[in-house]
């Protein structure tokens, strides 16, 4: 088996969809899922697997990890959000992808000036070439680690061995690595739902009015003691 093929056939076929292929008109769910299954069919396990479905989608939207299209149409913005969660759902829970993208989606979905969300996916794709490179020298190395041991056995069983081994390796990394990457995650702040945000901000909207009445109403005693005095000063 030839591990470094099967590798370089995986880096080849996942990097992240380019910002310039998504179209920039706005796209129907139908459309959407097509666009997303012909872009991402190379690393799929299995022909018969589905990239995105619409169930996932209204899924996703429903649990405010996508916002929601308009006029039941979506943007460029949000195919590169939905590109984003396809590569998290394979590591996180819908919880904490959404812990994730909530600050991303908030600062720059949508954005009309200053940092886009597209500059956002420009920047972590342009280093994806370097991480491939880290990949596979880590795994050269796990690969040598692996080919040395068991060297007590031959044949078939030394070979299935050390194939063993060398998965026993690469779960245990990929272990470690979700582990660190979820206790990240557990540090950031609990994201805040729409409805929410929006009956927060009514009700410090409420609060800012209400300290606003307050200190036009002690403004007004003010000035009433102070007319008061006057008048009687002139008596």
């Amino acid at each position: 088996m030839d591990i470094y093929k099967l590798l370089d056939n995986i880096l080849n076929n996942t990097a992240l969809i380019q910002p310039e292929d998504i179209p920039n008109i706005n796209l129907y769910m139908d459309q959407v899922t097509t666009f997303m299954d012909n872009h991402l069919h190379s690393i799929k396990r299995f022909d018969e697997d589905k990239s995105l479905t619409k169930t996932m989608i209204n899924n996703y939207a429903k649990n405010d990890l996508l916002p929601s299209p308009e006029k039941k149409k979506y943007s460029k913005d949000h195919i590169l959000l939905l590109t984003f969660i396809y590569y998290y759902k394979n590591v996180l829970s819908i919880s904490d992808i959404k812990k994730l993208l909530q600050p991303i989606t908030d600062e720059y979905f949508h954005a009309t000036s200053g940092t886009t969300l597209s500059d956002v996916y420009s920047e972590i794709d342009s280093f994806l070439d370097s991480v491939g490179n880290c990949v596979t020298a880590d795994i050269k190395q796990k690969l040598e680690i692996a080919n040395a041991s068991f060297r007590e056995k031959s044949g078939k069983e030394a070979d299935y061995l050390k194939l063993f081994s060398l998965i026993s390796m690469l779960c245990f990394d990929i272990y470690i690595k979700k582990q660190l990457v979820e206790s990240i995650v557990d540090t950031l702040d609990e994201p805040i739902s729409k409805s929410e945000k929006e009956k927060l901000e009514k009700k410090e909207h409420e609060e800012r009015e209400k300290l606003a009445k307050k200190e036009r109403e002690e403004r007004e005693k003010q000035l009433r003691k102070e007319r008061d005095q006057r008048e009687k000063f002139k008596k």
